[in-house]
């Protein structure tokens, strides 16, 4: 059975209320949207990340009250670089979302969602310690994983695979 095409047209994707809500908020936001698999995925301009889980948390159509996991993709050489990923839940409605970030290799940093979520803490400071992406106004924003004398982030493409000696 073949798979149905992924939709990334925005005007065909408006209709679902994550995005439907952002646009009419602010359409300079959404710097794009893919519903392929039955999954949506949203691209999130940087600037505004916290303010858009803030709307998507409190919107009540469709909640997204749960954050799943932070993580992050590394796209070396390709600019941007960076995209960190934040999967969301709706538990009332039981539907996911998708929001993705893009940030380039030069400076990679935005805002920290910990005071919306509490739970994001861990997360970024995951993203922090593997990837290097900085969280500003995060709490307590240091390695999680690696000690902290470790040079550099062992998660990005351009790291060398026996370490740095």
């Amino acid at each position: 059975m073949a798979l149905a095409p992924a939709i990334t047209d925005l005007d065909q994707l408006k209709g679902h209320p994550a995005i439907g809500n952002l646009l009419a908020w602010n359409p300079a936001v959404v710097e794009g949207a893919k519903f392929d698999r039955e999954e949506i995925t949203i691209y999130v301009e940087h600037s505004f990340i916290r303010e858009v889980c803030v709307l998507l948390r409190d919107n009540p159509e469709c909640p997204f009250n749960f954050l799943a996991d932070v993580t992050c993709v590394d796209w070396y050489p390709r600019e941007p670089r960076f995209e960190v990923v934040y999967h969301l839940l709706s538990i009332p409605k039981k539907e996911r979302v998708r929001l993705k970030v893009r940030l380039q290799s030069d400076s990679p940093a935005l805002d920290s969602v910990t005071p919306v979520w509490a739970g994001a803490n861990y997360f970024e400071r995951e993203v922090f310690d593997l990837f290097g992406v900085r969280f500003i106004g995060h709490p307590y924003l240091r390695r999680i994983q690696m000690p902290e004398d470790w040079e550099g982030h062992p998660l990005r493409k351009d790291y060398p695979v026996e370490g740095y000696r």
